[in-house]
């Protein structure tokens, strides 16, 4: 009996060492720079992107945000996708601007400015940043209209919160190009090309996390292909950043039990999804939730061509239109 206790004692420890070994060693590596994300931006006029104002979280930590103030009763908060720290969506918050709503573009927590690059403190910061945001918004905007808008995995962070709890601060909530979980149908491999994944890293931080171990979620787990050239992009997110910045892992069955306006719009042309696979795929789970695939546009062309913008706003529009 005690040599079968050594025994799986021993084994255990094996187990743990090899477990110990792939979360320490097994980093992402950093993909070569893909065009398709960043060249768009080249033509992109920047000269006159707001300067970063700044709000407290709950924690203490002042965090950036962008301001394009309208007129009327609308406020748009629109998240920005991965790596970027906000400026990259300035031609479509623009035209949000121009179509009478006042929009503010958060520089979420491990962006930019805002917090740590790459990193957040736990899984759900960004959630509370978020509703702390809205809080600060309020105050000039007591009882305007809400409209979450979310771009890329900004989009993939907008279905979480329309499923969750923060739900409740908004009115309706648009995902352009979204991303959904690891292993959705959505997905080219790689995420054509604009990641690289340390899948056992995730592995084994997943199963310590199930073991109540959350110490090591500060490790990098997702590199991006951003280019030299741009400085003012993230390069990297760790395990909890890159948990809480998407869609959560139940999102068909979350989806199902949404009930306020929303929609999806996606370029025909995506470089990093299958745009042909959303509707069948988030329709089986909400059947009155409308999609759109904009003709002869790209992933990042969805918010700087005239084409995506167009049909971001064109949707904005229509959900917000008075009943009749």
């Amino acid at each position: 009996m005690h040599r079968i206790f050594r025994g799986l004692v021993g084994t255990i420890l094996v187990a743990l060492a090899v477990l110990a070994a792939v979360v320490a060693f097994d980093a992402p590596a950093k993909p070569t720079a893909l065009a398709s994300v960043s060249d768009p931006f080249d033509k992109v006029d920047f000269s006159d992107v707001p300067p970063v104002q700044t709000y407290s979280a709950r924690d203490g930590a002042t965090l950036g945000y962008r301001a394009y103030e309208g007129s009327g009763t609308q406020v748009v908060v629109l998240i920005h996708g991965s790596t970027d720290d906000g400026s990259g969506i300035h031609p479509l918050a623009k035209a949000l601007r121009d179509a009478g709503a006042s929009v503010y573009v958060p520089v979420l927590r491990g962006h930019g400015t805002s917090g740590g690059s790459g990193d957040i403190d736990y899984i759900g910061q960004l959630d509370d940043d978020l509703a702390d945001f809205v809080a600060t918004l309020r105050k000039n905007h007591p009882d305007a209209s809400y409209s979450l808008i979310g771009f890329s995995s900004g989009g993939g962070f907008t279905m979480r919160v329309m499923v969750g709890p923060e739900a409740k601060l908004f009115d309706r909530f648009i995902m352009v190009s979204p991303v959904l979980p690891h292993g959705a149908p959505t997905l080219r491999p790689r995420v054509g090309g604009w990641v690289s994944v340390a899948v056992p890293r995730i592995v084994g931080l997943t199963i310590l996390n199930r073991l109540g171990i959350d110490w090591f979620n500060g490790l990098p787990i997702i590199a991006f292909a951003t280019s030299p050239k741009a400085t003012n992009l993230t390069d990297a997110y760790s395990f909890r950043l890159a948990i809480n910045f998407g869609a959560p892992p139940d999102y068909l069955a979350a989806l199902g039990k949404s009930t306020k306006p929303a929609a999806v719009l996606v370029g025909s042309a995506d470089e990093l999804f299958y745009p042909e696979r959303f509707a069948p795929l988030l329709q089986s789970a909400r059947a009155d939730l409308p999609v759109t695939i904009v003709p002869g546009v790209g992933h990042i062309g969805m918010t700087v061509t005239p084409e995506g913008i167009a049909a971001v706003k064109q949707t904005f529009l229509d959900l917000t239109a008075p009943a009749g």
